[in-house]
């Protein structure tokens, strides 16, 4: 195993650009696939790219939001105090790797853009803590537990279809969450790979060429004085009122359950919502709140530039048919239990384009949904193997690294080797849920 991870760890220091780089490089591939095995003018995927760049701005925002939240939350003081317990208990590298797992995966299970911020932090504190910690790993590691978003509570694909009005309700009606990711063997496959995934990451850990982290990167600034002329004004008092933050963040959480009880289901506007409001009432002020705020927008800026890039990618695959291509490829010769495999194998290739699991079921969705009722296939497991097709993809995608990356100070080309490893294994766990769903379920 060693050997292996030494030789995917060596080629991706050797060949693998920058995520920025990665984007550009896939918009052209895109095209020239485009044009190549569908036909399409230059001109017209030139012009689809172009059109489609904003297409996405709106989920663009929803994404900055729900990360930027989420790093408010994950160094909220609550947090950090339960953070540094864990991080003091912890002695051994292989011990640190583990919990770095496992608190990136029950994160991500909560909430994906808290589980980004938290794996990354835990994982700083703990290579900070435990000496002989391989710090790539344990970011990689930390990171791996993202991939359980696709199985946990916000998971995208299955919260939007379980939502009324969403954009193919007319053709496969709203599915449940009970029967996605409340599934019994969606539940059987999270515990499965909570309890394994972090065995096998501690595996990963080479027995010589240690690098450990450089604590000098992590050496907070000094902090400016304050001016004592403004220290006991009327603005600094409201600057720095809990009443305010407690009472403007009662009245949004009373609103969220109000929301529920009424019947609506979870999107991502309430959830944005509810981490919102809990940051607000978790720092105390509105001064340490926007503080806060201030030191996570570094985590976001790669997502914010490259975002458009991807739905770039996006319009071109839909309107040139190259998605439906690449998925026909796959499930053409489909059965009816053998879709949800032939599902997440596409998912994972078509991810690569467009890695925003609801613009990617934007893309891939009406196919796999027409597919299905073809087929006389399970249209909730075929949903579902789309959302862990891009779970899946996302271990190798650069597009969601990118805040563990800012966090970490590291390059894409450090973890990524260790990346490819966890992804085999996550992917034979993936593929056998799929196929035992498909053929025995």
């Amino acid at each position: 195993m060693e050997k292996l991870t030494n030789f995917f760890t060596n080629l991706m220091r050797k060949y693998l650009p920058d995520a920025f780089v990665f984007a550009i490089g896939l918009t052209i591939l895109t095209m020239i696939l485009a044009m190549v095995i569908e036909g399409q003018a230059p001109k017209d995927m030139v012009l689809a790219w172009g059109d489609g760049f904003w297409d996405l701005l709106a989920f663009t925002t929803q994404m900055a939001v729900i990360l930027a939240m989420g790093y408010v939350l994950a160094t909220a003081p609550i947090t950090d105090k339960l953070l540094n317990k864990i991080a003091a208990k912890v002695h051994t590298p292989k011990g640190a790797i583990m919990v770095a797992t496992l608190v990136g995966a029950v994160g991500s299970y909560l909430n994906w853009g808290f589980g980004l911020v938290i794996g990354g932090i835990i994982a700083r504190k703990l290579a900070m803590n435990v000496k002989g910690v391989h710090y790539p790993l344990i970011i990689a590691a930390a990171y791996s537990g993202f991939t359980f978003y696709g199985l946990g509570l916000s998971a995208s694909i299955p919260v939007l279809i379980s939502t009324p009005g969403h954009p193919l309700e007319a053709s496969m009606g709203i599915i449940p969450l009970a029967e996605t990711i409340f599934s019994l063997p969606m539940i059987i496959t999270a515990i499965v790979l909570l309890v394994t995934l972090p065995f096998v990451n501690a595996a990963l850990h080479p027995k010589k060429n240690i690098i450990e982290i450089n604590p000098a990167l992590y050496e907070e600034k000094t902090a400016a004085a304050p001016n004592v002329l403004d220290d006991h004004t009327f603005a600094t008092r409201l600057n720095n009122s809990r009443f305010l933050s407690y009472a403007i963040g009662m009245i949004g959480l009373v609103y969220a359950v109000w929301y529920l009880v009424d019947g609506n289901t979870l999107n991502l506007n309430i959830i944005n919502f509810i981490i919102l409001f809990l940051g607000i009432i978790l720092l105390g002020t509105p001064a340490k709140y926007m503080q806060s705020l201030n030191n996570g927008i570094g985590t976001i800026s790669g997502i914010i530039l490259q975002f458009p890039f991807y739905a770039g990618i996006m319009a071109i695959m839909a309107s040139s048919g190259l998605v439906d291509t690449i998925a026909a490829a796959f499930v053409n010769f489909s059965t009816a239990e053998s879709l949800p495999f032939w599902g997440i194998i596409s998912s994972f290739f078509i991810n690569f384009f467009a890695p925003s699991a609801g613009g990617h079921w934007v893309v891939q969705g009406p196919f796999m949904i027409d597919a299905a009722k073809e087929l006389g296939a399970s249209i909730s497991q075929t949903s579902m193997s789309v959302m862990l097709g891009n779970a899946w993809n996302d271990l190798v995608q650069p597009f969601w690294i990118l805040p563990a990356l800012a966090l970490s100070k590291l390059k894409l080309k450090d973890i990524m080797g260790y990346l490819v490893m966890i992804m085999f294994y996550v992917g034979i766990i993936y593929i056998a849920a799929c196929l035992i769903w498909g053929y025995f379920l």
